[in-house]
């Protein structure tokens, strides 16, 4: 007779009416979870037998590799660090390979990596189709994680991401809040998952506050300083510009920043402006950055931690989909729309 599936985190939380992230807080002994809930998960736990994964004393290869299209921005530099620390917490060493090298073939990438071994993949790919990921399938053979996914998302495939459409409806009804109608939204490749999430959630906060957004005043940039001055110049120069802006990343906001700088139009008495990540930039542009926090040290350690787990408890087919809360951070570039200076 078969042996039964062992059970995943993710039967746990479903059976304790918590969130993966949650049952890994209780597992791993931290604080900030309620007796009660503490108490259902650890029934839970009980109940499906469920073995604790450790990372194991000869991991096979102990290297997980992470393939990322960028290492430039500070987005990227944030989500690598969480994945070095995550990658030492699981008993891995991280490999980073930046597949935005002008150099870079996948199908040579894939050769190395089997050739030398590996115990698990993350990829954080803003362009990976889906022929892409099914080869690292195919000629891998070994746990595979989408962080912050791309396009239609395989429910084979275990994904960490952030709640992007929530994100868009918190920094789109701030400005609502604040008595802005004409927001400008600057949104990355249209290609990107994220984007597109948050573009529905700026749409949701207008329907809302019963506002129908201009369509002019939505662009579509590329994720970069250059795309958000560009765009936000071309907002700026309409003959009726928005009040405010929501930029889908906080790099393309500070060229927004840029862009009003050069037209002597200021943030926040003359422009709103809110992002998106809560990155370094954000302290460093004044005034400082109102923006949308992503929890990316939590998305890289549930990443590696899942890829730890895969190894442990094989989970067949179907993958495990991690959406973690995305906060909105209110700092000094948006004003109420009354209180604007004349």
């Amino acid at each position: 007779m078969p042996r039964a599936p062992r059970a995943t985190l993710a039967d746990v939380a479903a059976a304790a009416g918590v969130s993966v992230p949650t049952v890994s807080k209780v597992l791993s002994g931290k604080k900030h979870v309620s007796a009660a809930t503490r108490d259902k998960v650890l029934e839970a736990v009980r109940v499906f037998g469920y073995e604790t994964p450790r990372p194991p004393s000869s991991p096979r290869v102990g290297l997980v590799d992470l393939l990322i299209d960028g290492l430039g921005s500070p987005w990227a530099e944030v989500l690598i660090r969480g994945a070095e620390r995550a990658a030492a917490r699981w008993g891995f060493s991280l490999v980073v390979t930046s597949s935005a090298r002008h150099d870079f073939d996948l199908r040579r990438w894939i050769g190395t990596v089997r050739k030398r071994g590996t115990d698990g993949i993350v990829l954080v790919l803003t362009r990976a189709d889906q022929r892409e990921i099914e080869a690292i399938e195919e000629l891998l053979h070994v746990p595979l994680v989408l962080l912050d996914p791309a396009g239609q998302r395989d429910p084979r495939i275990s994904t960490v991401g952030a709640t992007n459409w929530l994100g868009g409806v918190m920094a789109t009804t701030h400005l609502l809040e604040l008595g802005h109608t004409r927001i400008g939204f600057i949104g990355g490749p249209l290609d990107a998952q994220c984007t597109l999430d948050r573009y529905e959630g700026y749409l949701a906060a207008h329907r809302t506050f019963g506002i129908d957004p201009d369509p002019g005043l939505t662009h579509y940039g590329d994720f970069m300083v250059t795309g958000g001055k560009e765009y936000g110049a071309r907002l700026l120069g309409r003959d009726d510009p928005p009040s405010a802006v929501f930029a889908a990343n906080d790099l393309q906001a500070a060229g927004v920043y840029q862009a009003a700088t050069e037209r002597g139009v200021r943030v926040p008495d003359e422009l709103s402006v809110v992002g998106f990540d809560d990155s370094m930039v954000c302290e460093m542009l004044s005034p400082p950055l109102t923006t949308v926090r992503q929890p990316l040290d939590d998305m890289a350690n549930e990443a590696v931690r899942l890829v730890s787990e895969e190894l442990t408890h094989p989970r067949g087919p179907a993958g495990t989909r991690i959406e973690l809360a995305t906060t909105l951070i209110v700092r000094g570039s948006t004003a109420s729309f009354g209180e604007r200076s004349a």
